[in-house]
């Protein structure tokens, strides 16, 4: 179906790299070690660590269209879990947002076929990367989860000013990448960040809906498992 395209431009967290499992992994450990069973009466860390994601999700969409900062980002989404949860949010502890930032990059969970589906990919066509994360969350991400050498160029939106969907990374890594938009496409689980963000680029692209969410009648194309590439290229 893709087979005229020559570049393949794709998202790493919650595409490639499984952030809603390395988080849970991450969190599940910390919070014990930091008493936060005792802190919100709660024997197990499910509720938090639900919250959490939700309050994740929604402060990264503020983040992808420039609406708060990365300082701002990284507070709220604790504070807000804290305040949510009937916990006064200044008793969260700095150093367990620090173990944090040390821990989870370094988890190893993908979603599952990324391995083989980026060796099947590499065979044929030009892999890219185009991340809205931090320089060195993602640095680390990609050396711990051996992913690295698949990718020709990656581009890390903190170091060059914009965020994805602002059509100017969209640009940026296609000239970086020495690739023609016409023959390159774009695979994320974002709805506007990765998705429509290169749409409007006019870059054609691939929605990644592992969780079944309904799919909107301006996204043309969507996948539910990464193995689905396999056969559309």
């Amino acid at each position: 179906m893709f087979t005229h395209k020559k570049d393949i431009f794709f998202d790493l967290d919650h595409t490639i790299w499984d952030f809603d499992r390395n988080a849970e992994e991450t969190l599940n450990e910390l919070y014990f070690s930091y008493r936060f069973d005792e802190l919100f009466n709660q024997a197990t860390p499910e509720l938090f660590i639900s919250t959490y994601t939700r309050n994740n999700h929604r402060v990264w969409n503020l983040y992808h269209h420039g609406k708060i900062d990365k300082a701002t980002l990284r507070k709220l989404r604790f504070a807000d879990t804290f305040t949510e949860l009937g916990v006064d949010p200044s008793l969260f502890p700095k150093s367990f947002e620090e173990e944090y930032l040390e821990i989870c990059p370094t988890k190893t969970n993908l979603f599952p076929h990324a391995l083989e589906t980026l060796d099947y990919l590499k065979q044929k066509y030009t892999l890219h990367l185009i991340s809205n994360g931090f320089k060195e969350a993602c640095e680390k991400k990609l050396a711990h989860s051996k992913l690295l050498p698949y990718f020709k160029t990656i581009v890390i939106s903190e170091l060059i000013g914009v965020n994805k969907p602002n059509p100017q990374i969209f640009d940026y890594a296609v000239r970086n990448g020495k690739a023609q938009k016409e023959y390159s496409i774009m695979i994320g689980d974002n709805l506007d960040a990765d998705v429509r963000g290169a749409q409007n680029f006019g870059m054609e692209a691939i929605f990644f809906n592992p969780r079944a969410q309904e799919k909107p009648t301006d996204i043309i194309h969507s996948i539910s498992s990464l193995k689905e590439l396999q056969d559309l290229f």
